[in-house]
């Protein structure tokens, strides 16, 4: 193998597959970036075996092959060198590839292509296209509430629900104190009817890669039911910008559980209505959390209805045991009676950050009962979160 490439693109490319290495593992080739030379470009590929993602650069092929190298060192050096044209070639004598770049030069030793596991990809299937403005926005607003990877007793709950339903498509995920679905509508039917849980971790790197593609192409998805496997296919913006690359190609295993039954955890109804304005509901909560890091993030809410003369309001409370106490006030329309209720100040940051209408409801009923959580104008078809409360601290 011996090629030329720019260090943007190179540098971009690894960025992109990075987040698939291995850290922990006792295959050594996992821990490694497959570099190998295809159709005139250059591939790179990563994997830990639960998820895989492979990019295309343009570069100047003049010699194909195939090797793996240190994923680690070879990002750190691409990275520090200058903004230049790198020039490899693989060695094969010493299973190695040499790296110039201006005046730098290495040599990094690496491990035979043969022995790094194959990543599948979306072709021959049938594939769904979304906008990636969409893919973005409604894996961002769902994949946050899932629990954490690590909690292997719970394995469906590290995992999004995605339900496609002829031109609909739902995506729901909860940690077990907190619920997020949403709902959309398709440009173009799914192939067909069906569900699956996929890891959280797999979308939010497909959610963080889109980002990087050409907005006006395309994420086609695909479910590989009898791998077991959901694959995505995004287009890079074009050979003339910076860390520019042609494709990225990113398979994830499903989680094989059963997924709770979230339909019956979001409340019917409610007694009251609250709309906030949501730029000062964020402001009043960053400002209470600090406050309630010492108390499990607890944040006390008053809700006060309004009258003829004063506009209703929600006041916020958070006390530390050894930092002191805040109270803070918003201004909101209240429907029905007044409550108090508590919930965790992180878990509200993080789905108001989520949600971009000027204002958000919210809708409860008794202290101890969930409270619900939708953007305003949206539709409750859109977007509902639904949060635990904590216990009252009186």
């Amino acid at each position: 193998m011996r090629l030329s490439i720019l260090q943007e693109n190179l540098a971009k490319g690894l960025s992109i597959v990075g987040r698939a290495v291995s850290s922990r593992s006792t295959l050594p080739v996992l821990g490694n970036i497959l570099l190998s030379t295809d159709d005139g470009r250059l591939k790179l590929a990563a994997t830990n075996l639960e998820v895989g993602v492979s990019c295309w650069l343009g570069a100047q092929v003049e010699d194909d092959g195939a090797i793996t190298l240190p994923a680690r060192l070879l990002t750190e050096w691409v990275g520090s060198v200058p903004a230049e044209k790198i020039n490899l070639e693989m060695v094969v004598r010493t299973m190695s590839v040499n790296l110039k770049c201006a005046r730098f030069e290495s040599n990094i030793k690496g491990i035979d292509a043969s022995e790094f596991p194959l990543i599948p990809t979306a072709d021959g299937e049938r594939s769904l296209g979304l906008p990636p403005a969409m893919v973005r926005k409604i894996i961002d607003q769902v994949a946050f509430a899932a629990a954490d990877a690590k909690d292997t007793s719970r394995p469906s709950l590290t995992g999004v629900l995605a339900r496609f339903e002829g031109d609909r498509l739902t995506l729901a995920a909860t940690d077990g104190y907190r619920l997020s679905v949403r709902r959309t509508i398709l440009p173009m039917p799914s192939p067909a009817d069906h569900s699956v849980i996929i890891p959280a971790r797999s979308l939010q790197e497909v959610s963080r890669i889109s980002g990087e593609c050409d907005p006006d192409q395309p994420v086609e998805l695909a479910v590989a039911a009898a791998r077991n496997q959901i694959l995505f296919r995004m287009k890079g913006r074009g050979e003339g910008e910076k860390g520019a690359f042609h494709q990225v190609d990113l398979v994830s295993q499903l989680i094989d559980a059963k997924f709770p039954d979230y339909n019956a955890i979001i409340p019917k109804n409610y007694t009251t209505r609250t709309v906030i304005d949501t730029a000062a509901f964020q402001r009043a909560l960053k400002v209470a959390s600090l406050f309630a890091r010492d108390a499990s993030d607890r944040v006390m809410f008053q809700v006060v209805p309004g009258s003829d003369t004063e506009p209703g309001q929600v006041v916020l409370r958070s006390t530390s045991a050894e930092a002191g106490d805040n109270v803070s006030e918003v201004d909101a329309l209240v429907e029905g009676n007044g409550l108090e209720i508590a919930f965790n100040a992180r878990y509200l940051i993080e789905v108001l950050s989520v949600i971009d209408t000027p204002q958000v409801v919210l809708e409860t009923s008794r202290s101890d009962r969930p409270g619900v959580f939708r953007p305003v104008g949206a539709g409750p078809e859109e977007f509902t979160h639904v949060i635990m409360p904590m216990q009252l601290n009186r």
